[in-house]
C-alpha cells in the first residue's frame, strides 16, 4: 500500500472511530425523548379507554376494549423501559409491532404509498414513534443503559462482544 493510501486509511479509520463515539449518546437521546413520547401516548390512552376503545372499533380492530387497554400499556410501559435502557430489545419488538399496526390499521394510504409517495409515509404520526424503536431495536441501548450495565455486570464476556472499544480491523497498522 503506497503512503497515500496509507494515510487515507488510517484519517479514515480515525475518523470513523471518533463518528462512533456518537453513535450512544445518540441512542441515549432517542431511547429518552421517544421513551418519553411512547409513555405520554400511553398515559394519554389509559385516561380515555372508552375513547381509544371506540376509535379502535371505527377502525374495525377486534376486541376494541381489551386492545386498547394492551397499546396503552405496551406504549406506556414499553416507554419508559426504553428510558431506563432496560429490556430494551424487548421493549423495541414490542413498540415496533405496535406502531406496525397503527400504519395498518390507521395509517393504511401512508403504508401502501410507501414506495409511490414517501413523503406521505414519513409524515405519517406512527413514523418517528417506528423509527425510534426500530434504531433501539437494531442497535441496542447503547452505554448509558441499565442493559448494558446488568451485561456488564453478569456477563462481562458478552458486553465486550457488543460493545467493543474499538473494531479489531481499525487496529491494523499496514
Amino acid at each position: 500500500m503506497d503512503s497515500i493510501t496509507r494515510t487515507f486509511v488510517q484519517a479514515y479509520a480515525g475518523f470513523a472511530r471518533v463518528a462512533s463515539r456518537a453513535q450512544s449518546p445518540l441512542l441515549l437521546f432517542v431511547r429518552l425523548y421517544w421513551g418519553f413520547q411512547f409513555m405520554q401516548a400511553g398515559w394519554g390512552k389509559l385516561h380515555n379507554l372508552t375513547h381509544v376503545a371506540a376509535y379502535f372499533s371505527s377502525l374495525g380492530i377486534p376486541a376494541p376494549g381489551p386492545t386498547a387497554l394492551f397499546v396503552a400499556c405496551v406504549e406506556f410501559f414499553g416507554g419508559g423501559l426504553l428510558m431506563l435502557g432496560l429490556a430494551s430489545r424487548l421493549a423495541g419488538v414490542l413498540l415496533t409491532g405496535n406502531m406496525l399496526v397503527a400504519y395498518v390499521t390507521a395509517e393504511r394510504p401512508a403504508l401502501l404509498d410507501v414506495f409511490s409517495d414517501p413523503g406521505t409515509f414519513y409524515q405519517a404520526l406512527p413514523f418517528t414513534f417506528l423509527l425510534a424503536a426500530v434504531l433501539v431495536l437494531i442497535f441496542g441501548p447503547g452505554w448509558f443503559a441499565l442493559d448494558t450495565l446488568i451485561a456488564r455486570h453478569y456477563m462481562p464476556h458478552t458486553a465486550e462482544q457488543e460493545h467493543p472499544q474499538q473494531p479489531a480491523h481499525l487496529d491494523a497498522a499496514d
